[in-house]
């Protein structure tokens, strides 16, 4: 959208004599006050969401130059660009969404006819729908059986109709971090079940804190999965947050010949998960497209994902850091390791966070 600039040459917000469009010493663009709507909203939005030039100038060397948009940002030419950190957070908010926005817990109601001659019992209905899984070719192995294994079926009448209820959970719904808990009833028996463990079977102090706080979420009436699903949720941007200046500090170990400052590596660490996070973005939403009975080309769309990405991480790193080809697949496994070293640190902290600050 054309922008309309003012005839006056006098900066409004802090009078200066203007030489273009933008004041050199406040930085205003010397906009006409009395725009329209349209303008307005369009301002707004390129501003909040970085939704202008500069976003999609930044996405072609992001995508298709691996290394380059770092190399221009380290040099100085950073005009053109979206700035890292702004890019960063809005498209890692987006790839959490896109991410985590589905639900693993899911209901479904039966209605039917009364029939006095017919007792439709709340097992033969769930019986039907765990058959109904098992026959499925949409489900994997894995989900057929989280799902199966934990399906309520409560009853309800209502004007001659009989409602069955079915209420399963993907993810199992008594079942976190391994803390199995299905066969406790309450928290003493579950003490009692552990002190009859052999010492390498007993859970630790994490895992009985988190077994403690399932069984008083439960006699609240609080499902314990969702809850600490939830929660874990919400932590796992931090996650990345703490990944981020850990990985740059590797990078400046691992090429510490290059002779380059922290901050250049913290840069690349931002336009390399910026990438990622972008490529998976697509990669899911391809995925929902995609048939659920189309399991190989899933299968084979997650593998090319994965190549891609590799080849994307060497060949910045070959550009940012120019070294050989040999040695830049060296230092790439050895980068690797130790990230997903730190990667597993991260998660087990935040872990440890969410199961001490959920309520």
């Amino acid at each position: 959208m054309k922008k309309h600039y003012r005839k006056e040459n006098d900066c409004l917000n802090c009078g200066t004599i203007l030489q273009g469009n933008f004041c050199h010493n406040c930085g205003q663009e010397n906009l006409q006050m009395k725009e329209s709507f349209g303008h307005m909203l369009n301002h707004a939005v390129s501003d909040y969401f970085h939704f202008d030039y500069q976003f999609f100038h930044t996405l072609k060397p992001l995508f298709f130059k691996p290394g380059h948009l770092t190399n221009e940002y380290n040099a100085g030419r950073r005009a053109q660009y979206l700035h890292p950190v702004k890019m960063y957070i809005f498209i890692s908010l987006v790839f959490f969404v896109v991410a985590f926005g589905g639900s693993s817990h899911h209901k479904a109601e039966v209605e039917l006819e009364h029939n006095p001659e017919t007792i439709y019992k709340a097992d033969s209905v769930k019986k039907a729908f765990v058959d109904s899984i098992k026959n499925s070719s949409n489900l994997s192995a894995a989900q057929k059986a989280a799902i199966t294994d934990h399906v309520t079926v409560t009853t309800s009448e209502e004007k001659g109709k009989v409602k069955y209820n079915l209420d399963y959970n993907q993810n199992g719904s008594m079942d976190m971090l391994g803390v199995k808990l299905e066969h406790d009833k309450t928290y003493a028996d579950y003490l009692k079940r552990q002190d009859s463990l052999p010492p390498m079977k007993k859970d630790n102090i994490l895992e009985r804190y988190i077994a403690k706080k399932a069984f008083d979420w439960q006699s609240q009436g609080k499902n314990a999965q969702e809850m600490f699903v939830e929660a874990l949720k919400h932590n796992s941007p931090k996650v990345m947050f703490l990944l981020l200046p850990l990985f740059a500090l590797i990078l400046k170990i691992a090429f510490y010949k290059n002779h380059k400052y922290y901050v250049e590596h913290i840069i690349y660490a931002i336009h390399l998960h910026c990438f990622i996070f972008l490529f998976l973005i697509a990669i899911l939403l391809l995925k929902l497209i995609i048939p659920h009975d189309w399991n190989k080309i899933s299968d084979w769309l997650e593998f090319l994902a994965a190549l891609t990405i590799i080849w994307y991480i060497y060949r910045s790193l070959r550009v940012v850091y120019n070294r050989s080809r040999w040695r830049t697949i060296t230092k790439m496994l050895g980068v690797s390791f130790m990230y997903s070293i730190i990667f597993g640190l991260s998660v087990f902290v935040i872990v440890l966070i969410t199961a001490i600050t959920t309520v």
